[in-house]
């Protein structure tokens, strides 16, 4: 039967049963079980093959799967004589909280965040439920009594916190009497309901039902044989796992299962020959090349790879398509300026260098920019190029090199950007204004300036309450950004360099010298500097451009002064005057 380059499938019986293709990563099985830590947690960014190799885990060792040692047949696993006898003898808890959403846009009001926090609990409970379901007949049997049972019969959609924190810890000592075999207990995505409670603004009430959930799970469980637990980003110890001493994380940077989860470039150029694209490795190791997991580099995303060549060798960002990109868009959205200026040098290929802290603390995302580099590593959106070596008296966290990881993912960031113009019909607006500044209509530029303004103001500010004179610089950052990637294809746009004998705050360099350049100064009026109306904040503008000479670098770059157009801009509250 001809193997299909399939979407979609997470579940390895059905991959086999339908000769989808696939990529034997069932040495995963014997790593995992050979190192015997009691719980792991393995990071990965999504759509890495985590869902699929938990589902493998299954498979392999679930007595729901007992004799079905064909859908092993010829992969690496079943050569080990040793595994291969313990195929299909253990009991098997599944479970995922990938779908786990409250359904609600996140507010400060505590009445919206009890619905929130309330709609993510009872997701849980519903899946917790279901898992229930799959097991009810061994209730039948005499080895339980009427409390068992009515305990299970307890867990249901609408039961108690307190019942959904015990349910999974009740259900292996349930199985394990029934099978007289200690269970394996498999959690897949368990950190999504924690970011959904982080972007929604009831992170705390979330901790406090988790937190009793994952303890009562995985601490001193006496019926886990083992535990595996896989997310995006390893939440730091302190939110849920404090009381889990004997848990083993294995983040991007570690070693351990290296290349168990995505493709290594081996295995991706040999998947291209036998799809009779081989011609296309050069531009596939471009776009779609980049991820590091430990000392492993050249790992490939699953999804965009098997995307690639079931649409034909067509490069695409693929992997930026595949669920919401909320997280990530707030923290850039909202941070601070030096985030929005790295943002803007990653958009332009150049990479930077930060602390890492791989344990995520998700309070500190709203006022540490480390924090957020770190989970933006950690969710496979940036890359490590380098790491500072340790010095024996150190003492702050280690400093990594980071850019972007590959071509799809500057796209991704790309149409991150774009789409923060995407409300309030500032796309056109935005557009207008670029079209009058291209043409010199100085005029139009102020209509459309002001309705840009007028628009994202409050879009851009980061804090509850930003003043008024700080306003302009948080919405003059994300305005930069949208220049950058809107006129990405004619200009190279910078920010706040140094030029001359100051700093200017954008300058637009055409690739075509022969072509207009651009440098924007923007000021707030200021009553203490002897400014009483807007003309007189732009009049200050300019002065500065004229007196620091920030032309000077255009000039030696090759521009001709009289291509030279200098705009300076002037805020007062949501009013903005360009001349």
């Amino acid at each position: 039967m001809e193997v299909k380059h399939g979407l979609g499938y997470q579940n390895y019986e059905d991959m086999m049963r339908n000769q989808i293709f696939y990529i034997d990563k069932t040495d995963f099985i014997k790593e995992w079980w050979n190192y015997a830590d009691k719980v792991t947690l393995i990071t990965r960014p999504r759509r890495f093959g985590k869902t699929l190799n938990m589902s493998t885990i299954e498979c392999f060792f679930s007595r729901r799967y007992e004799g079905r040692g064909d859908l092993f047949a010829g992969r690496r696993v079943w050569e080990d004589e040793a595994l291969r006898a313990l195929q299909g003898t253990y009991p098997v808890i599944f479970m995922t909280f990938a779908g786990v959403k409250s359904g609600y846009v996140g507010g400060e009001r505590e009445e919206t965040k009890h619905k929130n926090v309330e709609a993510v609990k009872t997701a849980v409970k519903q899946i917790i439920s279901d898992t229930y379901t799959k097991y009810r007949n061994i209730m039948q049997s005499g080895k339980f009594d009427d409390s068992d049972r009515e305990f299970f019969a307890s867990v249901k959609d609408n039961m108690t916190d307190k019942t959904a924190q015990m349910a999974v810890r009740r259900l292996c000592s349930y199985l394990e009497r029934y099978y007289e075999r200690k269970v394996i207990v498999l959690l897949d995505e368990y950190d999504t309901p924690m970011q959904e409670a982080w972007l929604c603004g009831y992170w705390e009430e979330a901790v406090a039902f988790f937190k009793g959930f994952f303890v009562k799970t995985f601490k001193d469980n006496e019926s886990m044989e083992r535990g595996l637990i896989t997310g995006i980003t390893r939440i730091s110890k302190e939110s849920i796992f404090s009381e889990l001493n004997h848990l083993k994380v294995v983040t991007t940077t570690s070693d351990k299962y290296g290349t168990c989860f995505g493709f290594t470039e081996e295995e991706v150029f040999k998947a291209l020959d036998d799809a009779g694209l081989g011609e296309h490795k050069s531009g596939v190791k471009k776009w779609y090349d980049g991820f590091t997991f430990g000392k492993y580099t050249d790992i490939y995303n699953p999804w965009s790879i098997i995307s690639f060549i079931e649409n034909h060798a067509k490069y695409e960002a693929y992997w930026a398509n595949t669920s919401s990109n909320d997280l990530v868009s707030r923290l850039i959205q909202t941070g601070d300026a030096d985030v929005k200026k790295t943002v803007e040098d990653l958009l332009a290929g150049k990479s930077f260098t930060a602390p890492i802290d791989e344990q995520i603390v998700f309070s500190q995302l709203n006022g540490n920019t480390n924090a957020i580099w770190s989970l933006l590593l950690a969710s496979g959106y940036l890359k490590t190029t380098g790491r500072e070596p340790l010095r024996e008296d150190r003492t702050d966290d280690a400093q990594y090199t980071l850019t972007l990881t590959n071509r799809e993912v500057w796209f991704l960031f790309r149409r991150m950007v774009r789409d923060w113009f995407g409300k309030y019909d500032v796309p056109a607006y935005y557009n207008e204004f670029i079209n009058a500044l291209l043409h010199d209509n100085v005029r139009k530029m102020n209509t459309f300036m002001n309705k840009v303004a007028l628009h994202t103001f409050s879009y851009f500010d980061t804090g509850n309450r930003p003043s008024e004179e700080t306003r302009p610089e948080r919405f003059y950052h994300g305005f930069v950004l949208g220049m950058v990637v809107n006129l990405s294809d004619r200009y190279k746009v910078t920010s706040n360099r140094e030029s001359g004998y100051g700093r200017y705050d954008v300058m637009i360099e055409p690739f075509d010298k022969k072509e207009k350049a651009f440098i924007f100064e923007f000021k707030v009026l200021d009553e203490d500097d002897d400014e009483k109306t807007l003309e007189d904040t732009v009049a200050n503008a300019l002065a500065q451009i004229a007196e620091k000479q920030y032309e000077a670098s255009l000039i030696a770059s090759g521009y001709a002064p009289g291509n030279i157009r200098k705009y300076g801009f002037g805020f007062q509250g949501q009013k903005c005057l360009i001349g």
